[in-house]
């Protein structure tokens, strides 16, 4: 199943795929199940009655529609850097045995198609695109080969890094939080109807149309069912709870000479199957802070 939270007139909706095309329902309508992270909290068959409800509902055009994150209030986004052997060389680091994990914030979320803003005190905002693993199950201290049934789905991220901020300390916090850069959707799509861990896709990052970043997802160090294993020893992942796998070579930071995104530029992220994450970039509007950073 394929799902896209939307907004029409302020009013939040869920469409999700038929045979005729996305059909959906406003959380105003008699009907309306939730939105995604209700029903992935809910757990059970939640999803697929959801799916027969919105059926009932109006077609939603996906080329007209207001785009929100898939999950906006997720309570926990856990990010993975440095999880492509080939990133971490062009980086400068070592290739980690261990995840290198980092927290994004809710905050920082848009969807489809809204702007990522680039800080009027920063020229060096990046381009990462990532595949995203939704958990659907609570896990705690799960094992590799259960890993995967705690996966309800799947998405795609564009984790827009301030590098110069996300170099201000040795802990990258501030460059990966600043706000209306954290680039989540279109699509939920549901773990039954990928390979498992999203094996044999591939992630498609272009700035303006020309391509910037390709790989495999089988080419991660640590996979979806690693991460998520490694993950639930030390904290209880829940229902709704997002990690973002990690990027691959191509970053505009390790290129000669560098490409950082700028108004006007559009960048996209492709993962076969499951959509086009597209956002056009736009400087931020200034602020006494600008004068100060």
């Amino acid at each position: 199943m394929k799902f896209f939270a939307f907004e029409a007139n302020g009013t939040q909706g869920l469409a999700v795929e038929t045979d005729e095309g996305f059909k959906g329902l406003l959380a105003t309508d008699p009907g309306y199940p939730g939105d995604l992270l209700f029903l992935v909290r809910a757990g059970g068959d939640s999803l697929a009655r959801a799916a027969e409800a919105l059926k009932a509902g109006a077609k939603i055009d996906p080329a007209t529609a207001s785009f929100l994150p898939p999950i906006a209030h997720p309570e926990k986004i856990v990010c993975v850097g440095l999880n492509y052997t080939d990133h971490s060389a062009e980086s400068g680091f070592q290739q980690p045995d261990y995840p290198t994990l980092f927290g994004r914030f809710n905050s920082s979320l848009i969807g489809h198609g809204a702007p990522i803003l680039r800080p009027e005190f920063s020229e060096q905002l990046d381009y990462e695109g990532e595949l995203v693993a939704v958990i659907g199950r609570r896990a705690r201290d799960i094992g590799e080969a259960e890993a995967l049934d705690h996966v309800v789905g799947y998405s795609i991220f564009n984790d827009a890094s301030v590098r110069d901020y996300q170099f201000k300390s040795p802990q990258w916090t501030a460059g990966k939080n600043f706000d209306d850069t954290g680039a989540f959707g279109p699509y939920f799509v549901t773990a039954d109807a990928l390979p498992p861990g999203c094996k044999g896709l591939k992630l498609v990052t272009r700035l303006n149309g020309e391509p910037v970043q390709s790989a495999m997802i089988d080419d991660m160090v640590f996979s979806v069912a690693q991460i998520v294993s490694i993950c639930s020893r030390f904290m209880t992942l829940e229902p709704g709870d997002v990690i973002v796998t990690g990027t691959p070579s191509g970053v505009g930071l390790a290129r000669k000479p560098q490409l950082w995104m700028k108004e006007g530029d559009v960048c996209e992220v492709e993962i076969d199957q499951i959509g086009v994450l597209s956002n056009p970039i736009r400087d931020r509007a200034g602020s006494a802070l600008a004068r100060t950073a």
